[in-house]
């Protein structure tokens, strides 16, 4: 009987690590390599990362036209590009919502946003919503700094734009753009990963 209970708890233990291992594994960290994808942009055509061969790494940014916060971000977000794609970190934009729940971010919404807004960066549909799964994305925004290596795309920062999305004006720590400074210097990035504040991407 005694032996028929340690059984019984063995499998229990077995089965329950069994339903956790997928769910502590969402998404990349920082270290991992990150796959290449094909996403439809604003303008029609299909954008991926092999298609900038003189780039030395990624912004790449799960964002939205619907969340607050994301609207709030956007101008940071322009910024972020005009300071880092002459420097080969360009912004690459990604909408991960389902349109079906947020009709707002549909292509013709996402163009019109970019439009009024003059962003200079590639805004990406993840039509599918096969991509930002991968990267373990869960806010809008969500921000995946990224170093071409000889490994591949090596993601170096994970989280946050910075540490104040209410102002501007009143940011004392600009994660992304001390970790780009850090990767263009060649020095260790001293803050890798913090918590993304955003909406949650909707499925």
């Amino acid at each position: 009987m005694k032996t028929l209970k340690l059984f019984s708890a063995l499998v229990l233990v077995l089965t329950l690590s069994a339903f956790t291992i997928n769910t502590e594994d969402k998404g990349y960290n920082v270290g991992d390599v990150a796959t290449d994808f094909s996403l439809e942009n604003i303008d029609g055509k299909m954008v991926s990362l092999s298609d900038y061969k003189d780039a030395k790494g990624f912004i790449v940014t799960f964002t939205c036209n619907t969340c607050p916060y994301a609207v709030a971000y956007e101008d940071r977000i322009e910024a972020l590009n005009k300071k880092y794609a002459s420097k080969g970190f360009p912004v690459i934009a990604i909408m991960p919502n389902n349109i079906d729940v947020k009709p707002g971010d549909n292509m013709k919404s996402m163009q019109q946003r970019a439009k009024e807004k003059g962003f200079t960066f590639p805004y990406l549909m993840d039509k599918d919503q096969e991509i930002y799964p991968q990267y373990g994305a869960t806010k809008t925004p969500h921000i995946y700094l990224l170093e071409k290596t000889d490994k591949g795309n090596v993601v170096k920062y994970i989280g946050a734009i910075d540490d104040n999305y209410q102002d501007a004006s009143a940011v004392k720590e600009k994660y992304v753009e001390n970790a780009v400074d850090a990767l263009l210097k060649g020095e260790a990035i001293k803050v890798n990963e913090t918590r993304a504040i955003g909406c949650s991407i909707k499925v």
